[in-house]
């Protein structure tokens, strides 16, 4: 969803055309592939090493993509090897030519080791299809059966098809706190949770630069969502605590280099703004939950348009990861009544809770990224 900030600072007007790439410090360049969705384009990054190139993220799988790498190793190289792949995480549109890239080039792949995990897990649950497992998260929040069965017949961006390469069949381990020396430069990982269970950024200090990946971005906010495959999570509070940390960590002077939309200065503001998000729509869900109500009802509470195929099953989750956040601090409780979950408020006054930024549900959709 968009919460576009008007504190932020932009430093470039526009990207760089596809299968280019520009320089945004010395030894750390920008590049952007296309994307079949309405945000039209992720942005990747080049480090520079004394002997190679490091590789922060690949975009989405297909040719288009896979063709515009060939363009970009064989201009924007200067004749030198890539020697590392970093994938900061496990979500379709950052880790779509890994397979490819690895192969192409023979290097590994670099990724923590949650993201790694859930990137060959999430192929093969999405091509097998439903599970009682799957069709019990969802009735419990209040999805009809008819609703997945559609949905079962539409394509996934995690399925890989006949024509993709697979996904690389080992890894190197990236850990939070560990220095990765590139071209003289310390480049130090900062893992965030919430959108992804351990999702890798890397900053420098020297440079005053971080590569944010998906885990701050300066006008769309990341989806944070539970999913079937753990419905018991608790992903938004580690989506909070994350930014706290963050907070401590960044100086504002910061150059982010996020996956989405421009690079931006006052990462400060930014962080703040985020945080005040999501703790707005938890209070709105609050406000609406004094009569027991399911989740997917609540929807229309979040977001103001229709929601329809993997959109809804998006705002779904990020609904349901608000409501457990709630949960945690004992301000909603849950029943099971039949099979589905009730979630109802128990604050005693909700008159009394300061608001901290009142918004209206957003005109736009939910987007995994």
């Amino acid at each position: 969803m968009s919460t576009e900030s008007t504190q932020l600072e932009y430093p470039y007007d526009s990207p760089p055309p596809f299968g280019t790439t520009q320089e945004v410090a010395p030894g750390v360049r920008w590049l952007q592939m296309p994307l079949p969705m309405s945000l039209k384009y992720i942005n990747l990054y080049l480090i520079e090493d004394e002997d190679g190139w490091t590789i922060v993220d690949t975009g989405i799988r297909g040719d288009e993509t896979r063709d515009l790498w060939l363009k970009v190793i064989e201009n924007e190289l200067k004749g030198k090897p890539v020697t590392r792949i970093v994938c900061t995480h496990m979500h379709p549109d950052h880790t779509g030519q890994a397979g490819f890239l690895t192969q192409h080039c023979r290097v590994s792949l670099s990724m923590s080791f949650q993201e790694y995990l859930m990137a060959k897990t999430m192929g093969p649950m999405t091509r097998d299809g439903n599970h009682w497992q799957t069709e019990a998260y969802f009735e419990r929040a209040g999805i009809e059966k008819s609703f997945l069965e559609e949905l079962h017949n539409t394509p996934s961006s995690f399925a890989p098809t006949a024509n993709d390469h697979p996904f690389p069949i080992s890894f190197t381990r990236l850990v939070e706190g560990q220095i990765l020396t590139i071209g003289g430069v310390e480049w130090e990982i900062i893992c965030g949770m919430g959108h992804s269970p351990e999702h890798v950024c890397l900053y420098s200090k020297q440079h005053r630069i971080l590569i944010s990946g998906d885990q701050i971005l300066p006008i769309v906010t990341s989806n944070v969502s539970v999913h079937p495959t753990e419905p018991e999570a608790n992903p938004l509070l580690g989506w909070m605590e994350s930014h706290v940390k963050f907070k401590a960590l960044i100086p504002n002077e910061t150059l982010v280099l996020p996956a989405h939309n421009l690079p931006f200065y006052n990462v400060q503001a930014r962080l703040d703004e985020l945080i005040e998000h999501h703790e707005d729509r938890m209070l709105q869900l609050e406000e609406n939950c004094v009569t027991p109500r399911v989740a997917a009802d609540l929807l229309p509470v979040l977001f103001a348009r229709k929601l329809e195929g993997y959109t809804k099953i998006m705002a779904l989750g990020e609904c349901v990861a608000h409501l457990h956040c709630l949960m945690s601090r004992n301000r909603i409780e849950r029943t099971l009544e039949g099979n589905r979950y009730l979630y109802r408020s128990i604050a005693p006054d909700l008159s009394t809770r300061a608001h901290p930024d009142r918004h209206e549900p957003p005109d736009d959709l939910p987007r995994m990224v």
